[in-house]
């Protein structure tokens, strides 16, 4: 992506100085002396970044700046000018400039403004591109919560590059519905998806599977079998469970790729191959290294990028609608009316902590669309399994802490601690007790949205009502950079 700016000025200094020093920064730099110049221009082809002074003949930088953002509003515009006052600083920004700058700038602060613009510009693009991804992604795997839109946005991220892969989570979370989705949103979505579960295999077939066998190889190898690796050239190769693969396959999964050969068993021809690995694990593969059950030089091969698939459990909002998906699945299937499940219903699964994860939650929904009677699905007719789980929770909970029910103060809601905090500051002869309060209040709400949205910024900020620049200056203002 070629690093141009436009810079649109009726002073030629202002112009030449400009120029120069973002030509030395490696800027690829067109100049216009007015703006409709630059506007006719726009017609043909555009630039990363504009920079226009405010007040020129004819069209001024404000109104340039509107047509501008009529034709691509991706363009980031940053506004000069020698009349700096509130009225254009306001009016700029009201606009949807990028920033504002007074004249005489210092040219180190307009070179690092234009590169942050550029980011700025790249990222829109970036985005945009994405969007026909994101939207076919939300039919094939559904994820409203922060969480699975990360996983999303990973898979965007990576659909034109063929990067190896490694996506961890829980048993039953949809590890091989992401790898199926990066391939079919990938370079090689023309070309054989091949997956392979390592722990479905017994140990000593995994190198057959992968490699393939020459005939008479070993007792039983009547004709020669292509391996994995040669079904999914060119594609994409889906290692689920890669945390079960023995030692010995570690190794020669590493020669491979290392460089793209390997030999079938029995074999004396080299084979080539281009294939990309996604692989799969619900188990820490960290920890296996660390105790020698896990080659360390394979895991870095694989860790490329990582994708992380949360539980259910974290995936609350998510729960009504994928019910709805696996009931109304279900009944196509079974060739049934659709089950609905009534909101106390869909309260009680949203709740309930899902120690199968999705695959659980599809199977309630099959056995629910056999077994619930009537239309409407209550509580009463969920599986006994459900509500079981739920009882054995209460009562091991008790067990652990008692029945504190009669022993805690009857309203221990943060209203009324900080009510009480204040009280006792007040008696303590405390004074401007807001400047001390307030910083840790807002602490408090960054630092768990943060947390909840696995610190997506502009999530977080949306969550707590604020603007993405709001919370990044609290990060700074608060040192929770």
């Amino acid at each position: 992506m070629n690093k141009e700016v436009w810079i649109v000025d009726d002073d030629s200094s202002i112009r030449f100085v400009l120029e120069r020093a973002l030509t030395q920064d490696g800027y690829v730099c067109q100049c216009f002396e007015n703006g409709e110049k630059l506007l006719q221009a726009l017609k043909t082809s555009s630039p990363k970044v504009i920079i226009s002074d405010i007040r020129m003949p004819g069209i001024d930088g404000l109104e340039m700046l509107r047509i501008v953002h009529e034709q691509n509003p991706n363009i980031p515009v940053i506004i000069t000018t020698a009349h700096s006052d509130l009225t254009s600083a306001v009016n700029s920004y009201q606009s949807g400039s990028f920033e504002y700058l007074p004249k005489p700038f210092d040219i180190d602060e307009v070179l690092d403004i234009v590169k942050k613009a550029e980011a700025s510009y790249k990222e829109k693009m970036n985005i945009e591109s994405n969007d026909e991804i994101h939207e076919n992604l939300e039919s094939e795997i559904i994820g409203e919560s922060p969480a699975m839109q990360e996983v999303f946005r990973a898979i965007g991220r990576l659909s034109k590059s063929s990067i190896s892969v490694l996506i961890n989570g829980q048993s039953g979370t949809g590890k091989e519905l992401v790898a199926h989705a990066l391939h079919k949103h990938s370079i090689r979505a023309n070309k054989p998806f091949i997956a392979l579960n390592m722990a479905a295999i017994p140990k000593e077939l995994i190198e057959s599977e992968l490699f393939g066998h020459e005939k008479g190889a070993f007792t039983g190898a009547n004709v020669s079998n292509q391996g994995r690796f040669e079904q999914a050239n060119g594609g994409t190769l889906f290692l689920d469970e890669i945390g079960d693969m023995p030692l010995e396959a570690q190794t020669r999964l590493l020669r491979v790729l290392a460089n793209g050969e390997f030999y079938r068993i029995g074999g004396h021809r080299s084979i080539s191959v281009d294939v990309r690995i996604i692989a799969a694990t619900n188990q820490n593969l960290e920890k296996m290294v660390a105790e020698g059950k896990f080659r360390e030089d394979l895991f870095y091969r694989l860790n490329v990028i990582r994708i992380h698939i949360p539980p259910l459990k974290e995936r609350k909002t998510d729960i009504p609608r994928l019910a709805r998906r696996f009931l109304n699945v279900s009944a196509k299937e079974l060739n049934v009316e659709t089950k609905i499940l009534t909101p106390d219903a869909e309260d009680y699964l949203c709740n309930f902590p899902w120690p199968g994860n999705v695959r659980q939650l599809e199977n309630v929904c099959r056995w629910l669309t056999v077994m619930a009677s009537g239309k409407e699905i209550s509580v009463n007719d969920l599986p006994e399994e459900l509500k079981k789980k739920e009882d054995n929770s209460s009562s091991a909970a008790e067990k652990q802490y008692g029945d504190m029910s009669n022993k805690l103060p009857l309203d221990l809601s943060w209203q009324n601690l900080l009510k009480d905090w204040v009280s006792q500051k007040l008696h303590e002869g405390c004074t401007d007790i807001l400047a001390e309060a307030q910083p840790e209040f807002e602490k408090a709400l960054i630092t768990t949205a943060l947390r909840y949205t696995h610190d997506h910024k502009q999530e977080a900020a949306r969550l707590l009502g604020w603007g993405r620049n709001t919370l990044t200056r609290k990060l700074k203002d608060l040192n929770l950079e």
